[in-house]
Parts: C-alpha cells; structure tokens; sequence
C-alpha cells in the first residue's frame, strides 16, 4: 500500500535547544516556553520536538494542549539516557508523546546532566547490552504507535560514524540523522544519507563551521566552548553539505520530519530579535532547497 508523502515545506519542525534551551545545568540562559512556541508559530514551522523534560508540561495532556494551542504538531522527543536499564525513563516519554500525537522518540546514549564535554567508552560486554536495549526500546516504541531512533550525539557513547556504523550492523533501531553531531563526531552526514536512507527515520538539520569542528576533535576546545564560540550556524553558512543530504533523502522517498537545530548558548537576555533570526534563515534555506527540487522559486 503506497502512502502519501507530505510536501517537504510541510515536514519543517523547531526545537527548543535552538532558543538555548537545553537539558545541560548552567547551559545558558533560558527563555520560557511561550515565548519559544509563539515564535515558533510566528516563524511559519509546522511542529515542534519537546526540549528539555523541565520545558513543557509534565502532564502528557496539558503538554498536548499548549502545543494545540500554539497550532504546533508534536514530533518527537530527545531523551539522552544510559544504557543498562533505560526502559523506564523513556516509557515515561512516550506517554507524553502518545498524548500528543507525536510520532518519534529519540534516543541518545548518555544521560546530558553532566554535560556533553567528555564521553563514556563501551567495552565489548557493555555494547552487547546497548545494542540489545536499543532494540527492546525500538519493540516497546512500535507497540505505542512511534518510531524509536538512536541519535549519535558528541559526548555519547555512540559519538563517531564509526559507532554509528556498529549501531546501524547490529540493531534493528532507526537512526535520527543528526548532520551535525555526526560531522563533529568525525563522521560523514551526506555518506550515511546516501547509504544508509533506509535506516533513517528521523532528521535534525544543522550545519556546522568546520574549523570548530576540529577543535573539538583535536581537544583544543571543548564541546560547550565550540558551542558558545559559534560551531553552530544558520543553514547554508557553514560546512555541511545540507542539499545534498536533503536530496538525497528525498529521492528515496524520506517521508519524515526535518527539525532545525541550531544548538545556541545565551549569555543573557537577547537584545532585539534574538535566535529566531536564525531559525528564519534556516528554514527560508531549507524551503530554497525544496523550491529548487520543484523548479519553483521562494
């Protein structure tokens, strides 16, 4: 039975952590959430990811509710847990996800509270028990009607395209392509969205400045310094080849979510428009990309 793809201006979501709200004690400052889904809204993105779990409400309904209000659908969740007993943590998730119709959890394989800045290893046995739990995971989501994915993320245990790739040989879990986290990582985004499109079932678009990037790798800088120094930038201004990830996607029939990140640190209270400027760009990019796929211009 063939299913219809939304057009790809029509699958465009936010997320918190690109108005500096993340889950990391002391990131930065921190808007609230009004302020975050009113421009959201006004920016013209079509739903949101949850953010941090003290963000929204915790009540799955009264969650569901603020985003209707909003005229936001619900995406998904970022839940970075630990591997050895993760099941609870993220039932409670899902709850919230199912309430709000959401469609994706999104799994990473560390916890966030101490930061992202320096990273467990796994031995053999540990990843045994990893790999298990992603599937036991990736089981329970598909018994509440959502798709679990596994996002590597710098400061994980599955950081590089190389763990990336074990996770992919020896789990049945989707991937949350993060272009991002995977190039800092020392990975290729566009070569694992040209491999592996099958596999990936979730997408948060960032583009990166290479030359942080490579501080991170080398120890010269640390993941939070490359972050405040301005790692992250708009779509289109940094070193990720964002079109040809999209394309690529698209042409084998990627029918999910692409969530704008732009992973921010705020001294203070902005002064002026503050994040969305950048949220703009990104989408207006992302929106030339699909026009240029179409023949139509934005």
């Amino acid at each position: 039975m063939s299913t219809t793809i939304l057009p790809l201006e029509e699958r465009v979501a936010g997320a918190p952590i690109s108005w500096g709200v993340c889950e990391v004690p002391g990131w930065g400052w921190q808007y609230d959430p009004s302020a975050v889904l009113d421009q959201m809204s006004e920016v013209g993105l079509a739903a949101t990811e949850f953010g941090p779990d003290d963000f929204l409400p915790a009540d799955p309904q009264a969650k569901a509710d603020l985003l209707a209000s909003q005229g936001l659908k619900a995406v998904g969740q970022f839940v970075p847990v630990v591997g050895h007993d993760p099941l609870p943590e993220v039932e409670h998730a899902m709850e919230g996800l199912v309430a709000a119709k959401a469609s994706t959890v999104v799994l990473a394989a560390a916890t966030g509270r101490e930061g992202y800045d320096a990273r467990p290893v796994l031995d053999d046995a540990g990843w045994q028990t990893l790999l298990g739990n992603l599937d036991r995971l990736g089981e329970a989501a598909a018994a509440r009607g959502l798709t679990a994915t596994l996002h590597p993320h710098v400061g994980t245990m599955i950081e590089s395209g190389e763990e990336t790739e074990r996770v992919l040989d020896g789990s049945s879990i989707g991937l949350c392509l993060d272009t991002g986290h995977l190039l800092i990582g020392g990975g290729d985004p566009v070569a694992v969205a040209k491999s592996h499109p099958d596999r990936i079932a979730h997408v948060h678009l960032k583009d990166v400045r290479l030359d942080w990037a490579r501080k991170v790798q080398a120890g010269e800088a640390t993941y939070t310094e490359a972050v405040a120094g301005g790692m992250y930038v708009p779509l289109g201004e940094g070193d990720v080849d964002i079109a040809a990830i999209v394309n690529a996607l698209e042409d084998d029939g990627y029918a999910g979510w692409y969530v704008l990140e732009q992973d921010t640190i705020l001294v203070g209270e902005p002064q002026g428009a503050g994040p969305v400027d950048d949220v703009r760009t990104s989408l207006y990019y992302l929106l030339g990309v699909a026009g240029q796929r179409s023949g139509v211009g934005i």
